[in-house]
């Protein structure tokens, strides 16, 4: 599968806007880090354009993401995709033992927290985001409340990185596609 097929599927499958540039953010991270490790980009990018493919109509733990493993594995896809898509839900019963498996599983969560960081702050942007203030609202429980701190940390470790290194590399990685993503902002915005 190509990266237009899977952005294709993708739209296909979810309507939500904001749901999809979460798919676009976990790409660009899966971008980001297939050319650190010199990995397959193709293949990252349609790993993390489909992983929540089926996540607005089948949001519950015994549909997600096996709703969507299941169309993909009948059109074809391979299996190297569908475990990493499986793999990035801790429940799947799949661990994450591939380098593009463990990369899914430790973006998913820290691009929908920086997409949170991005939405409070001034403008809603992610430019001139510091690392520091997206540990400072980690450390805040009743920010972002659905997102696993601990999804965050393990992700780091899973990547061999520090939480800072991670955290740096996923908004490089977002802020690349920061007007896709809506989180461009103005030039001028600190944090």
């Amino acid at each position: 599968m190509t990266r237009d097929e899977a952005f294709q599927l993708m739209t296909e499958w979810t309507e939500s806007e904001s749901l999809r540039n979460h798919m676009l953010a976990v790409e660009a991270a899966m971008l980001f880090y297939a050319d650190k490790f010199g990995e397959d980009r193709e293949k990252w990018a349609v790993v993390g354009l489909l992983h929540d493919m089926d996540y607005e109509k089948h949001p519950t733990p015994e549909e997600h993401p096996f709703v969507a493993v299941a169309h993909l594995e009948k059109i074809g896809v391979s299996s190297e995709i569908t475990r990493a898509i499986l793999a990035h839900a801790s429940y799947s019963g799949v661990k994450a033992e591939s380098l593009m498996e463990k990369t899914i599983l430790a973006v998913d969560e820290l691009c929908g927290f920086i997409t949170a960081v991005a939405y409070v702050r001034p403008g809603k942007s992610i430019m001139g985001m510091k690392v520091k203030s997206v540990k400072k609202k980690i450390k805040q429980q009743g920010f972002a409340r659905a997102v696993s701190r601990e999804d965050i940390t393990n992700g780091a470790e899973l990547l061999g990185l520090t939480l800072e290194e991670h955290i740096e590399n996923v908004i490089e990685a977002m802020r690349a596609i920061a007007p896709v993503l809506g989180l461009a902002g103005t030039q001028t915005e600190n944090a």
